[in-house]
């Protein structure tokens, strides 16, 4: 009888589920992939934030991508930071036919995890007939602010800074950015002052904003680091400058021991949040 308990216990424990991720509103009710779906799809733009190697966000982000497709049939916009705006040709030419996979993937500058992750979203483009922009600065530009500050970009050609957000950009570090982006120019080993790291982030802000405010004729969806729009920061402020009046809302992605309850560590870091266990696969 005792063997049998023992069993039957063993059973339970092992039966147990083991959910891949769970749903948070911002204010850390649970939530989920139905609701969220809800609420994005009367959002004129939604910032997808990832955690760059997290399998479950990538497919996450596709799956909200096909679905809100599903609710807004007339079509959308979409857009990521993991392209950049001189490729914008490039893309443009892949989406709509004009060149093969091969063509784009051996001109275009693209992430390492490009095929497993982002493939999925821009043949989605291709298929449903959906512009896709490329919506980051440069990464040359980047760098030069990261070396010389944003000041320096006034030293750029017309058609350098064609390829950015309006300037002068506005920007005022917090502390918490000047403790990060401190630490940031201390292991990377840079001559350039510690707030031109903070400033080398803030052109990507702005022009990723800059680059979505430009292309809002349609809901937008954009995919993005979780950096750059958690707690509504980052892209945000740029984007209701450049485009006021319109509904944002964002999506981030976390990993926690627990996902049952959100770490208050985690919460408003969205409107909602996707959260993940620790133990995850990554997928590099």
């Amino acid at each position: 009888m005792i063997i049998l308990a023992v069993t039957t216990a063993n059973i339970a424990v092992q039966a147990q589920d083991k959910p891949a991720y769970t749903v948070f509103a911002g204010d850390g009710k649970p939530s989920d992939y139905g609701r969220m779906l809800e609420a994005l799809s009367e959002a004129d733009v939604i910032f997808i934030g990832e955690t760059h190697n997290c399998p479950i966000a990538h497919w996450i982000e596709f799956e909200l991508t096909r679905d809100l497709y599903g609710k807004h049939s007339d079509g959308l916009v979409l857009g990521a930071e993991m392209f950049e705006t001189d490729d914008q040709l490039l893309v443009d030419e892949y989406v709509t036919g004009v060149i093969s996979s091969d063509k784009f993937e051996s001109e275009a500058k693209l992430w390492d995890n490009y095929y497993t992750d982002y493939y999925p979203l821009l043949s989605f483009a291709r298929e449903k007939g959906l512009k896709f922009v490329a919506t980051n600065v440069p990464r040359r530009y980047a760098s030069y602010v990261k070396d010389h500050g944003l000041e320096a970009l006034e030293n750029l050609s017309d058609g350098a800074k064609a390829l950015m957000a309006p300037l002068p950009i506005d920007f005022e570090a917090s502390e918490e950015d000047e403790a990060m982006f401190g630490f940031m120019k201390m292991i990377s080993g840079s001559d350039g002052k510690k707030s031109y790291f903070a400033e080398a982030q803030a052109i990507k802000d702005a022009t990723m904003a800059w680059s979505v405010a430009r292309n809002m004729d349609r809901r937008f969806i954009h995919y993005n680091g979780n950096f750059h729009s958690d707690f509504h920061g980052g892209i945000i402020p740029y984007f209701n400058k450049y485009c006021p009046g319109k509904s944002v809302m964002t999506v981030c992605c976390v990993r926690q021991d627990d996902i049952s309850v959100l770490g208050e560590e985690n919460l408003g870091r969205a409107d909602f949040i996707v959260c993940v266990p620790v133990d995850m696969t990554m997928s590099y």
